[in-house]
């Protein structure tokens, strides 16, 4: 949650054992790997030169322990990426879009999208919650300022065949940061004691080295990557001296378009031995009264168990929705109480909504969108856009 850090306690680190690079604890859910992750999903936020040092003292875990678990579980599947996550949404423009499409086309639509456009990130197939919906495909998007986000999204419906696609720019955020694991058995209706806060996104202009800079910083880690030194060696594979890397690194995390550290668990489908780490995410909705928006996105951005809360405006024919937020769980009744719980909050303070709907995800593609301007000039080459 934006402005909000999770209490964190320190176990009793002389029990752990660094049972060496074979290591065979990779699942979710062990201790040792449960503290790490509790940190490293989304508590190392901004630039900070040394994440895994950070990590290790926020959960308590030994440094080499921490880079051992965490290369492991890369390895295993259990953590999907690793990487630096920047603000895209101030470094281009950047939407949520639904689409409006035909079910047989519906499942190539998704694969073109998840495979052939980079600027896509999260691909996901929903359901709604109150009955069919016509809007069964959801994306998220990016596009350097220089660019049409629309003619984008005008390429991608000629090509996947849709009928219309509706695009909901975040207008304001009120909540940003995926950790799963420190919400399992939340209780229900956990809530912080303020308001959460709201942010509106300016894309900044960049020069040509600060951009250098976010193209290392931003790349995926390699199991080998992992450790002390990570920014140095990135900075000299980059032709930078590491000196001069991080002070541009701590400029632009000045500047509010460098996000967390993070690594991001594979959070529903199976691995390590068929474990899950949830099972059920629903993009929630809500039609609150117009002029009221920041107001009940800070009230319901309170909710602890929301990884994303934004005003969007989806228009009329998605009901007028303009706050949507998302939850995870291992259980959809869970989820739900989850839900009814900000549905009475809402009320009880008098802003109240017009309509809600939960769309559940199913099938999903969760990948970083590219965000460099040189990189969309080529793809637009390649594609016949320029």
């Amino acid at each position: 949650m934006i402005g909000l850090e999770a209490e964190v306690t320190t176990p009793d680190v002389t029990s752990f054992a660094d049972d060496g690079p074979a290591d065979p604890s990779i699942r979710a859910s062990d201790p040792i790997n449960r503290r790490i992750l509790e940190v490293s999903e989304d508590r190392v936020r901004g630039f900070v030169s040394d994440p895994f040092g950070t990590i290790a003292e926020l959960s308590g875990v030994p440094l080499p322990i921490v880079t051992q678990r965490i290369r492991a579980m890369l390895e295993a599947g259990t953590i999907r990426r690793v990487r630096q996550t920047l603000l895209a949404t101030n470094l281009a423009q950047g939407a949520l879009v639904a689409w409006k499409i035909d079910e047989e086309l519906l499942d190539a639509a998704f694969a073109f999208i998840a495979k052939r456009d980079p600027f896509s990130g999260h691909v996901v197939i929903r359901n709604g919650e109150n009955g069919p919906t016509e809007w069964r495909l959801w994306t998220t998007i990016k596009v350097p300022s220089e660019f049409s986000l629309e003619g984008h999204c005008e390429y991608l419906r000629r090509r996947i065949g849709a009928h219309k696609f509706r695009i909901m720019p975040t207008l304001r955020a009120f909540v940003l940061g995926v950790g799963h694991m420190r919400r399992k058995g939340m209780a229900i209706g956990a809530m912080s004691p303020l308001p959460a806060a709201a942010t509106q996104p300016a894309v900044v202009e960049l020069s040509e080295p600060e951009w250098h800079v976010l193209s290392a910083l931003k790349a995926d880690l390699a199991p080998a990557e992992i450790g002390p030194g990570l920014w140095s060696r990135r900075a000299l594979a980059a032709g930078i001296h590491p000196a001069t890397f991080l002070e541009i690194a701590s400029a632009l995390d000045r500047r509010g378009v460098i996000g967390r550290f993070s690594t991001f668990l594979e959070h529903t489908k199976p691995v390590a031995g068929a474990e899950r780490v949830s099972s059920f995410n629903g993009l929630f909705h809500w039609a609150v009264p117009a002029g009221r928006e920041i107001e009940a996105g800070c009230e319901i951005g309170r909710f602890e168990i929301l990884t994303h809360c934004y005003w969007r405006d989806a228009g009329p024919e998605l009901n007028n929705v303009n706050i949507m937020a998302v939850a995870h769980g291992e259980k959809k009744e869970s989820v739900m109480a989850h839900k009814s719980a900000i549905d009475a909050h809402l009320n009880a303070i008098g802003i109240g909504f017009t309509h809600t709907n939960v769309y559940w995800g199913g099938r999903a593609e969760i990948k970083p969108s590219e965000i460099l301007p040189e990189a969309y000039r080529d793809w637009a080459r390649s594609t016949g856009l320029l």
